[in-house]
């Protein structure tokens, strides 16, 4: 399979992510629902950074986190939430269309702690630890907004919140 082949599947997922994002309460970005989770803002951003590791996905085949420490920015503002998105995603489509089945089947680790964390093929990684990462913190984002009182989107379908 090669990256192209992905990309009605990126854009539709991140299409979504994007829709849930636009919703964020800047009033509410400290709110928690409990002290071990994600500040809204905290999960906005991290939503925001993750089409920003597919390029280290595809480009390297080691991606150390002691020697390279991953630190993005904490936008302050939904608006800004939403243009680290959009940017992440315009590179990281980019990088994923062009992924050849050759690419995508080489080994790609990380490591962690001085440990090798994991190993996969990097067309694996792309579906699980971007694709899939990327699904489980918009769905965390939907119960934080439900919480909140906010219109929750329907991503496959219409949500509680929209009528069918």
């Amino acid at each position: 399979m090669s990256g192209a082949m992905m990309i009605p599947e990126f854009d539709h997922e991140f299409a979504q992510t994007r829709i849930a994002l636009e919703r964020i309460p800047e009033d509410k970005f400290d709110w928690k629902p409990h002290d071990k989770s994600f500040s809204l803002q905290g999960l906005g951003a991290h939503l925001s950074d993750i089409c920003y590791w597919m390029a280290p996905t595809l480009d390297l085949d080691l991606m150390d986190l002691d020697a390279n420490p991953w630190n993005p920015p904490v936008p302050d503002t939904t608006e800004g939430i939403l243009a680290r998105f959009d940017a992440g995603v315009k590179e990281a489509r980019a990088k994923l269309e062009a992924a050849t089945p050759e690419k995508l089947q080489e080994m790609w680790s990380m490591k962690w702690g001085g440990e090798v964390a994991m190993t996969m093929p990097k067309g694996a990684v792309v579906r699980s630890f971007i694709m899939n990462h990327n699904i489980h913190h918009r769905a965390q984002l939907g119960v934080y907004l439900r919480l909140l009182g906010v219109s929750v989107p329907g991503h496959y379908g219409p949500s509680a919140d929209e009528a069918m």
